[in-house]
């Protein structure tokens, strides 16, 4: 059986905001709100024990939440640049409130296709799909039979759930996945997968 532990970055400024924040934006760092909720999450998995490997989005906001965890457990931070956040193109730093009033017809085709792309040459959710996709595969070859601590984004995070419930794509926008959240998901030998838990935040309180 190998884990994929699913820890989606802990607050910027632009989350509590709701703020589109993809690869092509701003790559803001961690809020103080942010910073203390990697140092809880540090708390709660080295408590957990287990882990094997942390692997991360090189985005600014995700290497600041996965440091001080791999720190905890005495591993070393790993990047793989395809756990990146999805591009947003025009989108960047927007509310959905301000792309429906901008982007009306372009919002309206992203959500009923995962082959429309934001306004501006932004990343599909195919895209975006099949690159995480072959992320998982990778760690799931290189890490069988262990716990890998995944930190990464929203879409990414939500991917990789949805994948593992063979789900549609439109339910990609039916799940919540908070800021420094955990979910996890077990895979067997085979490639079965088995949604463990979902948005776990409890270390947070």
């Amino acid at each position: 059986m190998t884990t994929l532990v699913l820890l989606r970055h802990g607050e910027t400024l632009l989350t509590p905001q709701r703020r589109l924040s993809g690869s092509g934006g701003s790559n803001p760092g961690l809020s103080p709100a942010g910073r203390r909720q990697a140092d809880a999450v540090a708390d709660a998995l080295a408590h957990r024990g287990g882990i094997e490997a942390v692997v991360t989005s090189p985005m600014r906001r995700c290497q600041e939440t996965a440091q001080p965890v791999a720190a905890r457990l005495g591993l070393r931070v790993q990047v793989d640049p395809d756990l990146r956040e999805a591009d947003f193109g025009a989108w960047e730093g927007l509310t959905f409130a301000e792309v429906r009033e901008r982007h009306p017809d372009d919002l309206s085709a992203w959500f009923a296709s995962p082959e429309a792309p934001p306004s501006g040459a932004g990343e599909t959710m195919h895209q975006v799909t099949r690159r995480v996709a072959a992320v998982r595969d990778g760690l799931l070859a290189r890490y069988a039979g262990a716990t890998v601590l995944v930190v990464s984004h929203v879409v990414p995070v939500r991917t990789l759930i949805r994948l593992a419930l063979q789900a549609p794509p439109h339910t990609l926008f039916r799940m919540e996945v908070a800021a420094a959240s955990l979910s996890t998901v077990t895979y067997t030998e085979d490639g079965t997968a088995t949604l463990q838990s979902l948005n776990d935040t409890h270390h947070l309180n």
